[in-house]
């Protein structure tokens, strides 16, 4: 397509509003989706370092309480 100068071709022959809202949009919710997946993919990162902590605490909180036992019975 050939115009005639840089307000012809904002103006798209009419149509530009249209046609330059579609593309603000477009490119807005492609912004907003790689946005929502970056905070989405933190999120799971954060959730998924705090239940490994956990589930470390609770496996030397049970190595402690066995040792305790099998002093506690070694002492009898």
């Amino acid at each position: 397509m050939h115009f005639e100068n840089l307000n012809a071709f904002w103006a798209m022959g009419g149509y530009g509003l249209y046609v330059w809202l579609s593309f603000g949009l477009g490119f807005l919710s492609l912004i907003v989706l790689w946005v929502g997946s970056i905070l989405t993919k933190r999120q799971l990162f954060t959730q998924i370092l705090t239940e490994q902590t956990r589930q470390a605490r609770i496996k030397a909180a049970a190595q402690k309480q066995q040792s305790q036992i099998a002093d506690s019975g070694e002492s009898k």
